[in-house]
């Protein structure tokens, strides 16, 4: 994998390598097309982009420089924001990623749900391979274990809520204030209730061209999108996040409003929303993600992040053991076909003479096959899990030896 991310680069960088899921449509298949790569998955969120190819050893070309010939930038000024990870290093950090380990809200919720979104629309633009496939399932598997087992966020686990955090110990008051949250996706409804919870009065932006109900949190009120200039300079808080690839208020808009009274403005969506300009106004204060930060860490929760870590070693176990015999899957599967032909072969007989209709009775030898074909399966699987790979790939050769002597 290669990825660039808040540990390195700030969110003016991060922003030139966000892909919206247009973006990503049409990068994926030319990434897929490069020649030596098997498949493909990107990730991109508020945080971070990462590019993860199954591919052969040794590729003749730079995934770095592939990248920024897609943004279009220079990559001899971008390389050195990018990390570049491979083998066992990049399992581990797909798995430690998935849990909320290498976030910057620790154990934050949406990152499980931001990579099995990934792995999904890779899916549906074909460039998946079963490398990527089984990996980034594991990984999310494991970290649904991680999250039922470990307490890794005591309590607030995403951006706004550490935003209300932090500006409260700068002693900002939220109670009664008035608040607009610019966006009605999952961040935006996120930011509404929180902060209505807080103590604010908030309405949200909703867009005209959406047909049929539009939902907003409860208690908040709702504006047009294209009347938000008018409730601007009466709010003492602005908070954006959207997706937008455009500025959901600039310099320009604002400048046309009259404002006296200080004002705190939130931008908490990548690529920007709110025009960095705006924060010159002296009564502006503008703040971005990069702005909220969690500081680690008590030792009770050191204590819990081995304890998740520990819970992802055994997970990368499991797919370290697919990996490793995923050359014995064709063998596996013509061993079960000819145990369920086996199996037939010495029912027919029995089923034959058996007093019922000829349908039912070729159903009947559809469904044994069925329920061997998965019995066998689950056996010769777990067999794989625990045994040695020398082992197992023992038990297929003298399987698979004994089938072909029954059919000579």
């Amino acid at each position: 994998m290669i990825g660039i991310d808040h540990s390195k680069a700030n969110i003016d960088v991060r922003c030139i390598f966000s892909f919206t899921k247009k973006q990503m449509a049409e990068a994926l298949p030319k990434i897929k097309a490069q020649k030596g790569i098997h498949g493909c998955v990107m990730i991109s969120t508020c945080n971070r982009m990462e590019l993860w190819v199954s591919c052969e050893e040794e590729i003749s070309f730079s995934l770095c420089e592939l990248l920024c010939e897609l943004r279009e930038v220079p990559a001899a000024f971008y390389g050195d924001y990018f990390t570049e990870r491979k083998g066992k290093e990049a399992v581990t950090h797909l798995f430690e990623l998935s849990c909320g380990l290498k976030s910057r809200i620790l154990g934050e919720d949406q990152i499980i749900t931001q990579v099995k979104d990934a792995l999904a629309f890779a899916r549906e633009q074909y460039v998946t391979d079963s490398v990527l496939e089984v990996l980034f399932r594991m990984a999310v598997t494991a970290a649904k274990k991680v999250k039922t087992e470990v307490v890794l966020a005591i309590a607030n686990q995403s951006v706004i809520h550490q935003a209300i955090q932090v500006l409260r110990e700068m002693g900002y008051q939220f109670e009664g204030k008035k608040c607009m949250v610019i966006g009605n996706g999952a961040m935006g409804k996120l930011a509404a209730s929180t902060l209505q919870q807080a103590g604010m009065d908030v309405t949200v932006t909703v867009r005209q061209y959406r047909s049929g109900i539009v939902d907003i949190p409860r208690a908040c009120k709702r504006i047009d999108y294209g009347e938000r200039m008018r409730l601007f300079p009466e709010c003492d808080m602005v908070v954006s996040a959207t997706a937008s690839p455009n500025y959901t208020l600039t310099k320009e808009n604002v400048a046309q409003t009259k404002i006296e009274h200080e004002m705190v403005l939130l931008d908490l969506a990548v690529p920007r929303d709110i025009d960095p300009l705006i924060g010159e106004n002296d009564f502006i204060q503008l703040y971005d993600i990069d702005d909220f930060h969690i500081d680690v860490q008590s030792q009770q929760l050191k204590e819990n992040i081995e304890k998740a870590k520990k819970i992802l070693d055994e997970q990368m176990e499991e797919f370290y053991k697919w990996y490793e015999c995923r050359d014995m899957i064709p063998k596996i599967q013509e061993i079960r076909e000819k145990a369920v032909e086996d199996l037939s072969w010495r029912m027919q007989k029995i089923i034959r003479e058996l007093p019922m209709e000829s349908e039912k009775r070729e159903k009947l030898r559809e469904q044994m096959g069925s329920a061997a074909g998965k019995v066998v399966g689950k056996l010769l699987f777990a067999l794989r899990g625990n045994i040695s790979q020398e082992n197992f790939r023992e038990c297929m050769e003298v399987l698979s030896k004994l089938y072909a002597e029954s059919e000579s």
